[in-house]
């Protein structure tokens, strides 16, 4: 029996995206996308690319969520917009959660009402996330560092880390700003947020949860995002002071990651269009005397929101991992 799955706030980057893998996903049944914008009206007719793809119309109606008709409802809402959803309209007990924005993130902030959410970062939780009834999916930027730096924090050798990140125009969301029009992006690049993004909270929490008894009881991370002239994806590269050579951090690396299907030790340079439409993060080391460098590369829409979003679908129903997420890269 299929998988029932609804989405509310489905007009966006991040709904589109989920859209998209859930209609080609083998063992999904989707029908229900909640906009109140664009209710009654095609998806292809804000999301073009699904023309001659699917017929579904957007829908205001909030009754299958609460009937219980739906197996688990994706929540693509604004930050801070799907704890006063849940406030304020009843959904099904028996209905799993995903959120998508970081209102469950955090530990002193998982529980709303009876619902208690999992950090969904599967390389770190998979086991709780495979009996969790509702999951708060990882911020983008949050998803490339973590994983960087995840083997490193297991084996203490975490130290002060100094980390730089670019991101594409998507992962500033549809609504338009002045730094996300073409004509400012287009040949420009800029620092934002710095040393105070919204991630560095669930980066610090996801640090601590793997360290061994005696680490820091706060990692001390300083990130340094910036707005990159591109589309999609995320590059960042961290630097830590380390005295281990880099064949035995390699290994480390490989070893940690050797069961998760799709974060992956490169040996190569690696580039943003490796990952560009996959649900991949590929990382690579490289070490120069007593600095090594972690680099780690998603795409925000996949591997960093909708794409781990169904990864995590998959763990809670007993699924297999991989399942509608064999995408391929764009290479060109």
């Amino acid at each position: 029996m299929k998988i029932k799955t609804g989405i509310i706030g489905g007009a966006g980057y991040t709904g589109g995206e989920l859209i998209r893998l859930l209609l080609n996903h083998p063992d999904v049944d989707f029908s229900f996308i909640h906009s109140r914008s664009n209710a009654g009206k095609p998806l292809y007719s804000v999301h073009q690319d699904l023309l001659g793809d699917t017929d579904i119309l957007f829908s205001s109606d909030l009754k299958p969520i609460q009937s219980g008709e739906l197996d688990v409802l994706f929540l693509c809402l604004g930050h801070g917009e799907s704890r006063k959803f849940l406030s304020e309209n009843t959904v099904a007990e028996h209905t799993k959660i995903i959120d998508l924005a970081n209102d469950f993130r955090l530990a002193g902030q998982s529980v709303t009402g009876k619902r208690s959410f999992v950090y969904g970062l599967p390389e770190i939780n998979k086991a709780a996330i495979q009996s969790a009834h509702d999951v708060a999916n990882p911020g983008c930027f949050a998803t490339a560092i973590q994983l960087g730096l995840l083997p490193l924090a297991k084996a203490g050798l975490l130290e002060e880390v100094y980390t730089t990140g670019i991101t594409g125009s998507t992962g500033a969301g549809q609504s338009l700003s002045s730094t996300s029009h073409f004509s400012w992006r287009a040949n420009n690049i800029q620092a934002y947020k710095t040393l105070t993004h919204q991630h560095l909270g669930e980066i610090a929490q996801s640090l601590m949860q793997v360290s061994p008894p005696g680490a820091p009881a706060k990692q001390e991370l300083s990130f340094v995002p910036w707005r990159g002239d591109f589309t999609r994806g995320i590059f960042v590269s961290s630097t830590i002071h380390c005295e281990r050579p880099h064949e035995e951090l390699t290994r480390l690396y490989k070893t940690f990651y050797k069961v998760h299907p799709f974060t992956i030790v490169s040996d190569a340079p690696i580039f943003l269009k490796q990952v560009v439409n996959t649900n991949k993060c590929i990382i690579q080391l490289e070490k120069v005397g007593t600095k090594l460098v972690v680099h780690s590369i998603t795409d925000d829409l996949l591997k960093g929101a909708c794409g781990q979003a169904v990864q995590n679908m998959n763990l809670m129903f007993g699924l297999k991992e991989t399942a509608g997420l064999k995408l391929k890269s764009v290479a060109f």
